[in-house]
Order: structure tokens, then sequence, then C-alpha cells
């Protein structure tokens, strides 16, 4: 490890989250085994080596759901308050991690320190939500038609969630999910990226504390670090009520088909192609600010990043020019110091998808105004940091109609508010979405039933940075799911409705006769 990590404190922080130079990458709540390959985590920081994980094999699996299946006969029958309060230990536990686990995930993942302990910050933030949902698990009375009868709905938990996460939010997406389902009172099987597996063992070896000093079942929180093979038979799996899917379209699809087959429940969290109008009203300085942070944040790894600028023509050359400088002030390097806006990509192939989408883009007449290039030398020597780059292009380009992880942000001029609508949502994703306005009939436009056709609608803030108390999700290929905040925890309940005949007489409903 160089001395330039070192004096960042990553050994200590492994050290202190439980991570060693071989780990076990299969747990169920304190239970360590793993039988399958052993893969190694190489940071894009540095490219050197963090640790190696043996991975889970088809027994570990099978232990982990026979696991899961026994603490859930047991978790569903904790009153829900009682649940509640161990996410709130577990929120607690991650106030005494925070830095520690906001390090692993800057060093392991490549974003910036800022942005990995922000990470942290939603993981206690939703468990701060969870815990009062756990007391507000309502549902509705009716009137019933007949008298003497009662109608009313309520929920139950619906069993095992599998939680399949991607590696840009190594730790959030996967409390997102957890602590809504456990306070649902389901039991959580957890399969991370191949890419981040020490932050998924890290959170699993602080909520191993918590399960421990609480003497609760073991199978409520399990991790399986493993390859795709694995993460097909949870997705397949009878025993698995809900599949928590994060990743590409290409692979949602086929997640999304799979769960169906077998009339399971799915929440599906895919790609994203994020615009930002800017207006001829709009506060260019907050416009500038929102765009680069949207582009160039986690260096453009994010489903919410943006990716698409639709300018006003009248601004068009000033925004143009704005950005341009504001590009050549980045900082690109090290995210673990906080002089550095951008950080590595998470590894080479992410690095060859961005030099192929720069290709492609000049191929269909992309004019790059910003120029991308791979970095090299000292503090580069992990071959992951790339320049972000800017092109002008036309909304129809195929690379633009696509989805690239990576900071490349592609402008596009526009006359009417509705030509720059139409351009918004002319793309197959569906996820944030957000103008830059200080007219309130263009910010109301856009919010209409004629505006914008994303999950997400932003009025003069960016595209990239979602509180945990709305709900989180997109419409059309970005799959439809939602998670977070909100009423988001109906998805983890099965709906029941009740109805209670407190007569000595039968009547049927629509007055229907049937005598004996």
């Amino acid at each position: 490890m160089s001395k330039k990590v070192k004096d960042f404190g990553i050994e200590k922080t492994l050290k202190n989250l439980g991570i060693k130079d071989e780990n076990k990458g299969t747990s169920t709540g304190g239970k360590y085994f793993a039988t399958g390959k052993t893969i190694e985590s190489y940071s894009p920081v540095d490219g050197n080596l963090i640790a190696k994980v043996k991975t889970s094999g088809e027994s570990d699996y099978n232990k982990v759901i026979e696991s899961a299946e026994k603490a859930f006969k047991e978790f569903r029958l904790i009153p829900a308050p009682k649940r509640g309060e161990m996410v709130r230990q577990l929120g607690q536990k991650l106030r005494q991690y925070k830095n520690d686990l906001g390090k692993l995930v800057s060093y392991e993942m490549g974003k910036s320190l800022q942005e990995g302990l922000g990470e942290v910050q939603e993981m206690i933030d939703i468990c701060d939500f969870a815990v009062g949902v756990s007391r507000q698990l309502h549902g509705y009375t009716m009137h019933s038609e007949r008298p003497g009868h009662r109608m009313y709905e309520q929920y139950h938990p619906l069993g095992i969630v599998g939680i399949i996460t991607a590696f840009n939010f190594p730790v959030a997406v996967w409390s997102w999910n957890t602590a809504l389902a456990w306070i649902c009172g389901n039991v959580t099987i957890w399969k991370p990226s191949e890419k981040t597996p020490l932050c998924a063992i890290a959170c699993q070896n602080i909520m191993n504390e918590v399960l421990k000093e609480n003497n609760l079942s073991e199978g409520i929180s399990s991790v399986l670090v493993a390859d795709h093979e694995i993460g097909q038979r949870l997705v397949d799996d009878k025993r698995v009520a809900l599949i928590s899917f994060t990743g590409s379209t290409r692979v949602g699809r086929m997640v999304s088909a799979n769960v169906a087959q077998r009339f399971g429940k799915s929440i599906l969290e895919l790609g994203g192609n994020n615009a930002i109008i800017i207006t001829q009203d709009a506060d260019i300085n907050m416009s500038i600010i929102g765009a680069v942070f949207g582009a160039v944040g986690t260096a453009g790894q994010r489903c919410t990043s943006t990716r698409r600028l639709i300018i006003h023509e009248s601004v068009y050359d000033e925004v143009k020019n704005r950005l341009v400088k504001a590009y050549g002030q980045l900082k690109i390097g090290n995210p673990l110091d906080e002089t550095n806006h951008v950080g590595p990509l998470i590894d080479a192939d992410a690095v060859n998808m961005y030099q192929e989408a720069i290709k492609k883009g000049k191929k269909e007449g992309a004019k790059f105004i910003v120029e991308g290039e791979v970095l090299k030398g000292k503090g580069y020597e992990s071959g992951c940091y790339v320049k972000p780059c800017i092109a002008e292009v036309k909304n129809s380009y195929e690379i633009v109609q696509h989805e690239t992880f990576a900071p490349i942000l592609y402008l596009i001029k526009y006359k009417t508010l509705e030509e720059a609508i139409a351009i918004q949502n002319d793309v197959p994703q569906g996820l944030s979405s957000a103008i830059m306005t200080q007219n309130l009939r263009e910010a109301e436009l856009f919010l209409s039933h004629a505006g914008s056709d994303c999950g997400i609608a932003n009025v003069n803030i960016g595209t990239s940075g979602a509180e945990i108390g709305g709900a989180f999700g997109g419409e059309k290929e970005t799959g439809g799911g939602r998670e977070s905040g909100s009423d988001v925890w109906k998805y983890y309940m099965r709906r029941q409705t009740n109805t209670i005949n407190y007569t000595t007489n039968l009547p049927l409903a629509q007055g229907i006769k049937f005598d004996l």
C-alpha cells in the first residue's frame, strides 16, 4: 500500500471493520463460512490489493436459505416496534462506524470521501425513518354493506427478501431495503457486487453485533459474496418472496422475467439517462453547480448522474463556456484527498466503456468541446482515472440514447420548453430529471402531466442526490421500482382484506340470497 494511502489510515479502518487479509464472504448472523472460489478486491484508487474473499458455494447458499427460513418464523412474531428497536440500534452502530465505513466505501469503490461518508449517512437516515414507520404499519377500515360486519385490511411480512446490489452504492442500497424489510417482519439475504465485497462484509459485521447483543436469530441478516450463478439461484428460488435488484437494464429485464415466471415480487432499480433543462430564466450560477456535480460526482457512476444538458438557445453559449471553464478547474485524483473533485472509475472494464462511448459519439457526429482521456503518471497508477468530457450532440444519436457509466456530458440546444421536455422524455430510461428556472409557469409545466415522465422530477436542483424521505425509483426501462421513503414499506408486505361478522346471521354481499 502506498504511503499516500497509508496516511489516510486505511489499514486501521480495515481492522476496525473486521476486514482481514483473508475473509469469508458468507455470513448469517455471525456464522462465517464459504466454500467457493477466492476473489481479490483491488482498489481503483491506487491499484493495490485490499484483501481476499472466499466466496459462497452451493452448500453455503443452502445453509443461508435454511437459516433465513428458520429465522423468519420467529422474527415475524416480534412486534413491529420491537423490530424497529433493532433497526434503531443498527443506526447507532453506523454512527459509531461512520468514518471507517465511509472511508472503506471511498477506497474500495473510488468515490470521494465526502460521498462515502454521505452514503453512510443515508444508511443512518433510513434507519431513523424505518424506526418511525415501525409504529405506523397501518391498514384501512372500510364500512361494510352488510349489517353487523366490519371490514379492514392489514399487511403481513412476505418472508425472505433477496437484495442484489451494484458497486456504485455498495452500502446505502442494502440499507434502503433491509431497514424497511426488517421492520415489516422479513429476513434478508444480500448478494452484493463482486467489485465491492469488503463493503458488504463490513456491513454484515456491524449487523452481526446488533443480532448478538439482542440474542436475535442468526438468519435475520445474511450476506452471500458470490458469482452470478449464486445470484441466479437467488432470483429463481421460490422460497425468496421478493427480489430487489439494482443494476443494468439488460440484466434487470432477465431478473424481472424470471421472478415473474415463478409469481414472485420484484423491485427493479435499473438504468438512468438523466437530463437537466436549463431555461432562459434559469439562475446560471446554480445551474452550473448542479450540472457539474451531477455529471462528475462519483465519476459519473451514479444511476442519477446527469448525462444530458438541454439548454435554451438564448443562454446556450454562456452555459457552454462556463462549463468548459469549470471543467478546467476540476481536480482529479485520490478520492480520500478532499481537495480532489473526481476519483477513479471502478475498474478497467469501466475505462474501456468510457473510451468506446467517446469513440462511438465521435463517429456519430458528437463535437467534443472538452476532450476525454485516460490519465497516466504519478497518482494515476491504477489506470482507472479518466478526464470528464463534454460533447455537443443530437438527442437522436444512439450513444446518447444509452446510459454510459462514466463522466461524459452531452449538450443539446432547444427553442421552446415543450421541445425541451420532449427531448428529455425521448430516451428509453425514466429515472431522474430536473429543470433550472425562476419562472413559475415553466416549473409547473415541467411537473405537470405534460411534463417529465421520470420517477424523480426536480426544480432548481440537479438530478443527483435524493433524500431518503421520498420514494426513489423510475419509469420505463428504469424498471418502475421504488425504494427508501414515503409508503415504500408496502412493497415488503402482502395486503390482506379481512371481514368479520359479529352477528348470528350470514347475509351475503350484493344482496344474494342462499337459503337452505
